[in-house]
């Protein structure tokens, strides 16, 4: 990729996110409440109307949208993200302490996903299992219609309660991490494995694909050396794209698993109407997104020589 085009690319990147952070504000900022209001003008508190009007002062809860626009847009670009509303916590602490678990799910959600797509993918284009190869290419559209949530309880319903392979409780971070992972991992490797699918099946009606078979190369030769090599470049954008959803999964998954991590903080906020936690979710979910589809885009030309040729050229 070119100087000028990878500054092109930065460039869309950068609106993208701005964008992203606009549409994010004005929404949430659209709500018929605020946090800071449900949170201090409980009953339960007992605060008076000057200090819940000091502490709205403090959040800059009265300011004009504008003001609270650019402050929160200076702070994202600082890396100073407010505090929680609910809690007073600084919110880049809190997403802090809650990415760790939410980045160990997606990258271990979305590494097994490959697997099992890959191992789908090439069953289903085996010629030798005949009609269950047929039958395993339905398995995808099967997969990408299950619902996250129902998928959870029903692994922990035969994995933990009826077969007892998996503990709930006293379990080691190994064990925690096995089922939430299976439950993210499976939809997602659905529409990756019926891309694979398909460039497989085009790969192998490819004239240089006959030749090599000409040449007696056996078919797992062919498969391993040839047809995958070529079948995973269009995969890979499909790939980007479902590592971006990941943040998406995991919030329902981190919430039927009851795990730590930006999922729970996001339900967390949703419940108490924690607008800068929210925010700050949505800005860092949309930026991964980004950073994930921009790498992608740089690693084209590096797994497909033609590119490499045109930009020289």
């Amino acid at each position: 990729m070119t100087r000028p085009e990878l500054l092109r690319r930065l460039g869309q990147a950068v609106l993208v996110l701005l964008i992203t952070y606009t549409l994010a504000f004005i929404l949430l900022s659209a709500l018929p409440s605020d946090g800071v209001m449900a949170r201090y003008a409980s009953p339960d508190l007992a605060l008076s109307a000057a200090e819940i009007e000091r502490i709205r002062d403090a959040y800059g809860a009265d300011d004009p949208l504008v003001l609270q626009y650019l402050g929160a847009l200076g702070g994202f670009v600082t890396g100073n993200y407010g505090y929680s509303v609910q809690t007073g916590t600084p919110v880049s602490t809190l997403i802090r302490e809650a990415l760790p678990g939410t980045v160990a799910l997606s990258v271990s959600a979305f590494l097994l996903a490959l697997v099992l797509a890959v191992f789908i993918a090439v069953l289903a284009t085996t010629r030798t299992f005949g009609w269950l190869g047929d039958l395993i290419r339905s398995l995808p559209a099967l997969m990408v219609s299950l619902p996250t949530f129902w998928l959870g309880i029903v692994l922990i319903q035969i994995l933990s309660f009826q077969l007892g392979l998996v503990p709930l409780i006293g379990a080691t971070p190994a064990q925690a991490l096995l089922l939430p992972t299976l439950t993210l991992a499976v939809p997602i490797s659905a529409p990756l494995a019926q891309v694979l699918i398909r460039s497989i099946d085009e790969v192998h009606r490819q004239p240089f694909i006959q030749a090599v078979r000409a040449r007696g190369a056996g078919e797992a030769w062919i498969l391993g050396r040839n047809v995958l090599r070529n079948a995973l470049l269009p995969a890979l954008t499909m790939a980007g794209l479902l590592f971006g959803e990941l943040v998406g999964g995991a919030v329902v998954t981190e919430a039927v698993y009851g795990r730590a991590g930006i999922g729970q903080l996001t339900v967390q906020a949703v419940a108490n109407r924690d607008t800068p936690v929210l925010l700050a979710v949505v800005v860092i979910a949309a930026t991964l997104y980004v950073l994930i589809n921009l790498l992608v885009d740089l690693l084209y030309p590096v797994l497909d020589p033609r590119l490499r040729r045109k930009a020289r050229a």
